[in-house]
């Protein structure tokens, strides 16, 4: 056997003589060379010739930063970042709709066209002009019920029936509900409108803001939304100088989302303006002393906002801001 001679010399004492070894610094070298080579090689390919190795790769730098119209918020956050998606969450009354309202604002009143895309027909330009957006700068786009689904209500509410064909009222990119006849068709059709719409939008590479306001849209609905939607969007602006922003009730983009800041209502007061009288002063009809009036309105109210989640940055000791959002006519 091969062990044998081994185990004879050395029951005789006999010294043993290996081939000798190389050092490990010739090794290294070795390596480096064939390396080298290797790399040689691959560059000269005319397919590969464009690809940078990993290890020459820059680091990504920070995205610009533009002001949101709140102080308190910009100290939060650092702003609105370009190339990004930012969310804004919040319940009813949270304070969402003022975010939007002074972001769109400073964006039209920086000389940049702006667009917003509502999915529920909730924006009232009357406030947007009274927080000083320029709105022959803003895209409006109106997400309804106008062209209404073609598809029959059992096949549209079990999602049976062939795609490709005439039903080109149902939305692309969002499951069908397993339904009961709840509503979800009219919020399908409306959020499929939205995500065709802003795929466009983002593809223009003209507005210095998309705004997606989703705040009235139920969260299970939002929620529907497929994940490889946001993605999608994210790609789309990482390179482009648009600030995405997305309104909603909960957190729904996950990991695509740059920055997520919920918002909620502190404190609220209310004005002794009566509605009739102001919705006349609004309108630009006198008030009428004989009419009585049948409810208050909110004349301004504190909003907190938390930043929950920041991947632009290490998240800041002060995690929270306050700053106080007034009704047009309390001004």
């Amino acid at each position: 056997m091969s062990a044998s001679p081994v185990f004879s010399s050395a029951v005789m004492g006999r010294p043993f003589i290996f081939s000798p070894r190389s050092s490990p610094r010739s090794i290294t070298e070795k390596t480096a060379k064939k390396t080298s080579e290797i790399l040689a090689q691959v560059g000269a390919l005319s397919k590969l010739a464009a690809i940078v190795p990993a290890s020459r790769l820059d680091a990504r730098p920070s995205p610009e930063m533009v002001s949101s119209g709140i102080p308190q918020l910009d100290s939060l956050t650092g702003g609105l970042a370009r190339g990004c998606l930012t969310e804004i969450c919040g319940t009813a009354s949270s304070g969402r709709t003022s975010v939007l309202l002074f972001a769109l604002a400073r964006a039209t009143q920086r000389g940049e066209v702006c667009a917003l895309v509502d999915a529920s027909d909730a924006f009232d330009p009357v406030s947007a002009a009274a927080a000083g957006m320029e709105l022959s700068r803003l895209l409006w786009v109106r997400c309804g019920e106008k062209y209404p689904l073609r598809k029959p209500p059992s096949a549209a509410l079990t999602g049976r029936g062939k795609t490709g064909d005439s039903y080109q009222g149902m939305p692309s990119g969002i499951p069908q509900a397993a339904g009961n006849g709840c509503g979800f068709s009219r919020w399908e059709s409306q959020l499929g409108q939205m995500l065709k719409v802003t795929d466009l939008l983002l593809q223009s590479n003209g507005f210095g803001m998309i705004a997606l306001d989703l705040g009235d849209v139920p969260a299970q609905n939002a929620r529907r939304i497929p994940l490889a939607s946001w993605f999608r969007f994210r790609r789309a602006v990482e390179h482009t100088p648009t600030a995405l922003l997305v309104l909603e009730r909960q957190p729904i983009a996950g990991s695509c989302s740059s920055v997520l800041v919920k918002v909620s209502g502190a404190r609220s007061q209310v004005s002794g303006k009566k509605l009739s009288a102001v919705s006349r002063q609004l309108s630009g009809n006198p008030p009428m002393h004989s009419e009585l009036a049948h409810s208050e309105l909110l004349d301004q109210f504190e909003i907190i906002a938390e930043l929950l989640c920041s991947r632009l940055e290490r998240k800041p000791v002060q995690s929270t801001a306050s700053f106080k959002s007034r009704a047009a006519w309390a001004e």
